[in-house]
Parts: structure tokens; sequence; C-alpha cells
């Protein structure tokens, strides 16, 4: 009885089905193989098997044999018995190379993987995605902002391409915007000027890992990279607002939601307005869409409280949304600044010569320069056509450094003023000086000659050897 029970799945018994009927001479060879899916010569074929076999026709004819292409057992059995001894927790991958260069056994990784799940040696690691849920906003007004900025066609070719930099309020999805020629420090700079203005300083600032607000440099002996300040994330720190760098374009979805609506409804406004330049663009973003968005598509905030902090009276707003950086006040007082020099004026500061000041580019154009909390005014110094330029292969170099000369200091007369009011009274005897004490006198970053001697004069003054080349 049990050997005429024959085991089939469901597609054989489907097909099986269908041809018993073909069979009897009840359905044709053609309905059987638009029921089936097959062509006509297949149902021929698997009709004559079922004239030979009986109902056995429909099964694979390798069914419960081996597979011509089967790994030898003993390989096989080979195969676990060398994982076992020298490679337990090596993945399939990495024994499977191995297994080939040091035993010369050579077993395909997915056969190998096979092998080893059914001996319990290997688990299935699924990879599953990581899941997301939608973040909750947050519950004050001004608690966190979103920024980010969108590249787009928003003149529809009338105009230049522009790029459009925002910032949404996270709890009420109040917007403040302005088109800019690129994505840059200053205009994220001038967008978060306007909200200040407008409403204080927000206590967080979510953004993606540009450039602006993230930079790393590499630290000498060392193979990970360290992160450094950039202008923006200085800025935010003087203005007591904490950065927050999202790790994926849907950690902010909600200022990505606000791109698609300003491109969708924003560009027929400025195709309406006819808007062909960027102060046109700003104009019509002014007028028209920032008022509707913020009276259509806000929402109420859960709480009502406003986490938004007033400026400090010691926080200068130019001052912190400026470009600044670090120059170094040379022996005259003097800086370099974009190729050119700028003379810091009187009063000199404590430790102002040689050390660094800090220079400060603002939004209006002007330049600023601060040492210690102190500004210093300055000018710049025209370059004269003989001593501080020259012309080489048509470029104009900056000003030359001052010579180390002019500011070596004069003799000093003995006596001290006494010797000096005689001398300007019309005393023609020569004062003495007291030339500094192991110096020249030439110039205070020239030292004495080195290989001995003295640096008086007469018979005492120091002289190269007879076999010096200069002889």
């Amino acid at each position: 009885m049990e050997k005429d029970r024959i085991e089939m799945n469901q597609g054989e018994r489907d097909v099986l089905k269908a041809m018993s009927l073909v069979l009897s001479g009840k359905r044709t060879q053609s309905e059987a193989a638009r029921l089936l899916g097959r062509s006509e010569r297949q149902v021929r074929r698997i009709q004559r098997r079922l004239e030979k076999l009986g109902d056995a026709g429909v099964m694979h004819g390798l069914r419960g044999r081996a597979s011509n292409n089967a790994l030898d057992q003993a390989v096989a059995s080979e195969a676990v018995s060398l994982y076992r001894r020298h490679y337990l927790g090596f993945g399939p991958t990495l024994a499977s190379e191995k297994l080939a260069e040091e035993h010369q056994v050579v077993v395909s990784v997915e056969t190998l993987r096979g092998l080893l799940l059914r001996e319990s040696l290997w688990q299935r690691q699924r990879h599953r995605d990581k899941h997301r849920q939608r973040r909750e906003r947050r519950v004050c007004f001004g608690e966190m902002v979103q920024a980010d900025a969108s590249e787009h066609d928003w003149l529809e070719g009338r105009g230049p391409i522009l790029t459009r930099v925002g910032m949404i309020d996270d709890a009420t999805g109040r917007i403040v915007c302005g088109f800019f020629a690129s994505e840059t420090t200053e205009a994220y700079m001038e967008v978060l000027r306007r909200w200040i203005g407008r409403h204080g300083r927000p206590a967080s600032w979510y953004s993606d890992r540009h450039g602006i607000f993230r930079a790393e440099e590499k630290v000498a002996g060392y193979a990970q990279k360290r992160s450094v300040p950039t202008q923006f994330s200085r800025a935010l720190k003087e203005l007591g607002m904490e950065l927050i760098l999202a790790n994926s374009p849907q950690a902010k979805g909600r200022v990505e939601r606000l791109w698609g609506t300003a491109q969708d409804r924003l560009v027929k406004e400025l195709r309406l307005a006819r808007a062909r330049t960027m102060e046109q663009a700003n104009a019509v973003l002014e007028a028209k869409f920032l008022p509707w968005f913020n009276r259509r598509c806000v929402v109420k905030a859960a709480s009502g409280n406003d986490a938004h902090r007033p400026l400090d009276k010691r926080q200068d707003l130019a001052a912190i949304l400026s470009i600044q950086q670090l120059r170094h006040v040379a022996n005259d007082y003097t800086i370099r600044f974009e190729n050119q020099v700028y003379q810091l004026l009187p009063p000199a500061q404590a430790g102002q010569r040689g050390g660094k000041v800090v220079v400060e580019q603002r939004a209006d154009g002007s330049m600023k320069v601060r040492f210690k909390g102190r500004y210093l005014e300055h000018r710049r110094v025209e370059e004269s056509k003989e001593e501080e330029s020259k012309e080489e292969d048509g470029k104009v170099l900056g000003a030359l450094p001052p010579s180390p000369r002019s500011l070596a200091p004069g003799p000093i007369p003995a006596g001290g003023g006494r010797a000096l009011a005689k001398g300007r009274a019309g005393d023609s005897t020569r004062p003495a000086v007291h030339r500094p004490a192991g110096r020249s006198g030439r110039t205070p970053a020239l030292p004495c000659p080195s290989g001995g001697g003295s640096c008086g004069s007469g018979n005492q003054a120091w002289r190269p050897a007879p076999t010096h080349p200069w002889r």
C-alpha cells in the first residue's frame, strides 16, 4: 500500500488534475496548455509520460536522486571536520577561503553554509531594515529650528539658478527664508540674523552634516580625525545655541517637506510675478509666500511658552555673525589681510605687538579689528610703486614687510637726558654711547658673530681667521 503512494506538491497535483481530462478526451491539448501556462508541445510531452508512467509522470525525473553536481560526501565530511577543529566561529566566506588555501579542500561558500547550518555550527544572520518612527514635534516655540538649503530652478529659466536657504520651527512650522546665489556660511548667517531679529535666539539648531556646520582635521600619529569649529558653529556657540547634526535627510523631514511645498506653489507665484532676478524673487517671497505659509501652514505648539531668549547686552550680533580670522601683529603694528597691509593706529595695547588680533568681515562689508575685546582703529597702507609693490607675470604683489633695520634703536647717550640736552645746546663734544651688552648695535635681531671674540672696536674687534674664505 505504501509503495503505491506518491508524494506530490501542489503544482504537480494541479498539472495532474488538468491533464486527467485530456487523457479522458474531455479537454483539448490547446485548452490545457492555456490553463497551465505552457506550450502545446509541453502538454503533449506530459501526456506521453502520463500514459507511460501513470501519475508519476508529472514528477521531476531526478526526484529522490542526488544531483549530478552534488559535493562528494567524503569532501563534505572533511570540510565539516576541519571547520570544527580549526575555524569555529568563522563565517562561511572566510572559512571557504581558508579551507582552499590551507587544506586544499574546495567547497563553495553556499555549499559550506548549508553544511554548517545542517550541523548547527552556523546561524542565519538576517539583516532587517532599521525601524524608524516619526519624531514628535518639540513642545515650545523656539525650542528647536531646522535649517537647510534647496538649489532649484526657481525662476524656470528666466534668470539664474538660485538657492533658497530657510529655517523652520519644529514646534509650530513657522519659517524664515531667503534666496541667495549659493549655499554659503554668509547665507545661513543672514537667515539666522532675520530670525533673531523677529523672534529671538532659538535654543537649538538642527541641520545636516554640511561642511558649513561641521569640519574635521587630521591629527599627526592618529588614524581618527578630530572635529574643529567652523565659522557658523563658532557663531552658534557664542549665541548659546546647541548644534544638532542629523544623520539622514529623513531626520529633518519637516524642512525637507517645506521644499516640496515651495517648489510647487512658490515657483508659480514667481511665474505670475515674472520675477527674473534674485532681488525680485526675494520681494515675491516676502510679500506673497511667507505671509501665506505662516498664516495657513503653521500649527499651534503643545505649550504656550516661548523658548526664544533675547540677546544679552554683551552679545554683539553683527560681530558674532561675521567671518572672523586671526592675524599676527608685526613689530611695526601692521597686519596683512587679503593681500593688503593695514596699519593699527595708536594707542597701543599691552601685548599687542607680536600678538594676535581678530579680523571681522561683517555682513555690511565693513572690517573690524579686535584685540582682547577692544576694537582698534586702523587704516589701509597705500602701496608705493618703488618699494612696496612688484609686478611679475602680470600679477601685482602685496606690500613688502618693513625692513628690520628701520626698527633698530639709536645710540643711547651716556648720562641720559643731560647729555642729550648738552648735545642739543651746541656742545661739540661727542657724547659717549652705551652699546647693548653682547650685541653689535646694528639691529636687535642680529647677534654677535659666532666663534668667540669681542664685539668692541679697535684691537678687541672680531676679525675673521687667516684661513677664512673671505680673506
